[in-house]
Order: C-alpha cells, then structure tokens, then sequence
C-alpha cells in the first residue's frame, strides 16, 4: 500500500499507520482526529472545506452529530499538536470557509509496511532477557524496580494534583443554536485546559453529572462524588447581533470565584467565535491552575 510520511516541525506522522510522533515519541490519537490530520497534511497549504472533511472521515452512510464530532477531532488534533486557534502555527480556521494547514510540510513516499517498521524502531522496546540469565539476583532487582514504581505512584496519589471539572455551559437565549454552541464550546474548552494543564491538574469534562440543566445542579454532589476543589461553569447569552460569553472559574470549597472571563463577539461566524473563546477561557484559566494549584488560600480574588 503506498502511503505517505509528512514531517512538519518537531512532527512526523505516517499516513499508513496514522501514528503521530514528537520528537521520537508517540503522541496518542484516536483514529478519526487521526483521519482528519491525515487530510490536512495530504492536502497542505490548501483550505479544506468542513463538508470534505465530513467526506473524508464519515461519508455518505453514516449519520452522525457532524458538527460537534468535526470541532472535537479538530480539538484533539490542536491538543496533540500543542497548537492555539488563535494563534495557530499548523492549522488555520477560515471562517466560513474551512481549515488549512499552514505549516510547511515536507512528504517522504514509502511503502506501508516498511513505513510501520520503521515507525516502530523509534518506539523505545522493552528488550528481551533469556531464560538462562533469570537468577535469583536478578529476580531480586526485578523485585525492587517494582517496589519503587508502586512508591513513586503512591507519591504521585499523595500530591493530590487538584480536579478541575467543566460544566455545561447554559445557552441562556432563545436564539436557535445557542445550545449546540455552548456545548461545542464546553468540549473545546475541556480540550484546551486538558492540553495546557501542564501536569498541574486533572480535567473532568464527561461525568453525566456535569451535564445536568442548571436548575438540577449541584455543586456540593458535583464537588464530593467527583473529588473536585475547582469548577468551570458558563453562560452564553445573545445581545443583538452579538454573543456574550461569561466563563468562571470557582473554588468549590466555598463557592469563591477565582477568576471571570468575558468575552463579546459578533455571531458572524460561530465556528471561530467558538474556537476563539475556548482558547482565551483555557488560557487564562490554566494560568491561575497553575500558580498554585495545591493552595486554594494564595489564589488572587477574581478580577471584576
């Protein structure tokens, strides 16, 4: 089968096997985020239409939620690239028009299955030790590794990196779409602090109990059966040909809010407004996460 290698920036991604690598190093992508980088790359330099896309990844049989499907593979392909929508070094959103990816790109031809070994050999292997070699000794040094793997992960428990959950944001307007907007922008916006938390916290974004209607909320449940200290909660609202986004990050201990992000944008194109907004709200709260994220107390009183 001939496929293709595409090698762009610290990136090489092969067609055939659609494993992305950084550095030497797999970078996890399920298959149809996988489809659509596969698209973009093959396609470079040229705008690819959403309905291509759609094309290229779901065809004519299939009946799916396309839009909200599309903007979260483009997520997770911006998460695994480490990429900003609006501030994009691979892939640029065209209102209106669709996606193009602007970083340059240079293709190696080569055959699948060579292609996959050759991906493989940069995949650090566990190297196999004959039966002869295993003596007591050994075992003994086996014995240990594993002991200090189960105390360095008992360590990693006890640092109790804080849980962030996301909430569904409320469409707090009658105007058609609103809700498909707030949620897209809920998934994006999980997708954008999962990829900048930087190990200094963990992301919950699809417990059923998050995506409870607001007059079913309850933040005290949310807080104890999820063992979450923070949460994101948000508000779209339509004022004339505008939206208004209102995103806030509270301490759930004592309801405090950490920080608020507002955002007005005009509706022209709700596809970049959604991406826009995701990215800012992400941004700034990832910086607050990360001041300090095991001391709730030296958190600044949010701005107003």
């Amino acid at each position: 089968m001939s496929v293709e290698r595409f090698l762009f920036g610290e990136f090489e991604f092969d067609s055939g096997t659609r494993i992305l690598m950084h550095k030497g190093r797999v970078v996890r992508l399920q298959a149809q985020p996988a489809q659509l980088l596969s698209v973009l790359l093959a396609r470079s330099g040229r705008v690819v239409s959403r309905e291509e896309l759609k094309q290229a990844i779901w065809g004519e049989e299939t009946y799916v939620d396309f839009e909200k499907g599309l903007n979260f593979c483009m997520g997770q392909v911006r998460a695994a690239l480490r990429d900003d929508a609006a501030r994009p070094v691979y892939i640029r959103t065209l209102p209106k028009q669709g996606y193009q990816f602007i970083a340059p790109v240079q293709s190696v031809p080569g055959d699948g299955e060579d292609s996959l070994d050759k991906t493989s050999s940069r995949i650090p292997q566990i190297p196999r030790i004959p039966r002869r070699r295993w003596i007591p000794g050994a075992v003994l040094g086996i014995v240990a590794l594993a002991l200090v793997a189960v105390l360095y992960l008992a360590g990693a428990n006890a640092r109790n990196d804080p849980k962030l959950a996301v909430l569904r944001f409320d469409a707090e307007t009658n105007e058609p779409g609103a809700q498909t907007l707030a949620d897209n922008l809920t998934d994006d916006v999980v997708v954008q602090l999962t990829s900048r938390s930087g190990g200094h916290y963990r992301v919950i974004g699809n417990a059923s109990i998050l995506r409870k209607p607001r007059e079913e909320r309850d933040l005290a449940a949310i807080a104890s059966s999820l063992g979450c200290r923070y949460a994101v909660l948000g508000q779209v609202k339509s004022q004339g040909d505008k939206i208004l986004i209102l995103a806030h990050l509270i301490r759930l201990s004592d309801l405090t809010h950490i920080e608020v992000v507002r955002i007005e944008r005009k509706l022209d194109d709700p596809m970049a407004v959604e991406s826009q907004a995701a990215s800012e709200v992400a941004s700034r709260f990832a910086a607050k996460m990360a001041d300090h994220p095991d001391n709730a107390a030296s958190f600044p009183s949010a701005r107003h």
